[in-house]
């Protein structure tokens, strides 16, 4: 009795046509592997994009929220930072000297870009004194379990690193009004030597050949100290500013140019070698140009390099473990209270590090007097610490560059009507005196 082998010979084509179905198949799916958890595990991962974040804007939200408030606090820094200072007329002396000025002050406390700018730093410590205390609270009232426990401290290491950071801030407060110091300085000695600059064109070049060069000469004068603040002050538009200063052709190539204010004075340099002059008139003219270039070297330092980033940080971090640790401390003592008494800390040392009120005093000199006025801020904004650190933004360098403006501008007005005046006085004079000096009948 023969075995039913003769239906299974034609399985070579059987088998090869099952081997090409079945190569078929795994080139159309990759083969299981042996263990059935892995597929699993590669399908979870191939949709873990998907399946473990649902909502792909969690992140995204969460993210703004965290970053909304110190966004919000830094346009508004900024937006003041923007703010174009005025003078101080004799009505604002008196309203800032005023016996009523801290009620005002304090009335004015929620419209004030400083204690707004202050508000993510209160706040997040501020709730931090929260949740500390919230939890020691949770503890005592056994809430939870007894091997949790209360957070509190001694405060001798407060007291003996309370001096220390009072000389951290004073330090810093202190070296950031130097630097505001010597940037007003700087400006002052800018005007000073662009007035008298043009005022030494003006009464040295006569020929009325050099009319049309000596009112561009005088124009670039004018130009350089806006040209000098666009380099200074971030977001400034310089061809905006100087474009009632400057021709179109002249401001096309200031405009063109990598340092505005060198080329201005490239300007004045060449303007000068081709006026009719004596040789020493051009030198004279000439040594004027360096208080230019002393100008932009203390300026450009003071934009490139800050105060020591190190001390910065420094202040920073203390500020920052000071604030953690204070509920700690002061959980003994207060309790509750450590909310408020952190809230008050850390709004009035954080403000410390960013704010503190000048005493600025008027010189008796005239022109000292005006240059005060006008490199001068509202008392809103008489910042030390971090926002003056850069100092241009808060000298009233619009106010200063008009001015200066004005000046050039009336003494090239009154310039024909004085020398007028002068020719006159001696045509009268030699006329009411005869040539050997006795007066005449």
């Amino acid at each position: 009795m023969s075995k039913p082998t003769t239906p299974i010979k034609p399985s070579p084509n059987l088998s090869s046509s099952s081997h090409f179905t079945l190569r078929t198949h795994f080139k159309l799916h990759p083969p299981l592997p042996s263990k059935p958890n892995k597929p699993s595990i590669n399908i979870l991962c191939s949709q873990n994009p998907q399946s473990t974040n649902p909502n792909p804007n969690q992140n995204l939200t969460l993210n703004s929220i965290l970053h909304a408030i110190p966004d919000w606090a830094d346009k508004i820094k900024e937006r003041g930072m923007k703010k174009s200072r005025s003078l101080y007329s004799h009505e604002k002396w008196l309203e800032h000297r005023s016996s009523r000025r801290h009620i005002r002050h304090f009335l004015s406390s929620l419209s004030s870009r400083v204690i707004l700018s202050l508000v993510p730093p209160v706040i997040a410590f501020t709730s931090f004194a929260v949740l500390i205390a919230g939890y020691n609270s949770a503890v005592l009232v056994h809430w939870l379990p007894d091997f949790f426990p209360v957070l509190k401290a001694s405060s001798l290491p407060y007291q003996l690193t309370a001096p220390a950071l009072a000389l951290l801030l004073v330090f810093r407060t202190e070296a950031s009004y130097s630097r505001f110091e010597e940037g007003r300085k700087a400006w002052t000695k800018v005007i000073s030597g662009t007035n008298d600059f043009a005022r030494q064109v003006i009464a040295s070049v006569e020929s009325s050949n050099d009319v049309s060069l000596k009112k561009a000469l005088l124009q670039y004068i004018m130009a350089f100290p806006v040209a000098l603040k666009c380099h200074l002050v971030h977001g400034s538009n310089a061809g905006q500013d100087l474009q009632s200063l400057l021709e179109v052709d002249d401001l096309a190539v200031v405009l063109r140019s990598k340092h505005h204010p060198r080329c201005i004075i490239e300007f004045i340099s060449q303007g000068l070698q081709l006026l009719n002059l004596e040789e020493s008139k051009r030198n004279l003219l000439e040594s004027k140009i360096s208080c230019f270039h002393e100008g932009i070297g203390v300026c450009e330092q003071l934009i490139g390099i800050p105060i020591p980033l190190s001390y910065t940080r420094l202040t920073s971090r203390f500020l920052v473990l000071w604030h953690l640790t204070l509920p700690i401390i002061l959980w003994d003592d207060c309790n509750w209270i450590v909310v408020p008494a952190t809230f008050v800390s850390a709004a009035s040392l954080f403000c410390i590090e960013e704010v503190s009120s000048l005493s600025v005093s008027l010189s008796h000199t005239h022109m000292h007097a005006r240059i005060k006025k006008i490199i001068k801020f509202d008392d809103q904004s008489l910042q030390v610490g971090v926002l003056i650190e850069e100092p241009f933004p808060m000298l009233a360098l619009d106010e200063l560059c008009k001015l200066v403006h004005d000046n050039i501008q009336e003494a090239i007005a009154s310039e024909k009507i004085i020398r007028a005046q002068l020719n006159a006085k001696r045509k009268r004079h030699s006329s009411e005196h005869s040539p050997n000096g006795r007066p005449s009948s």
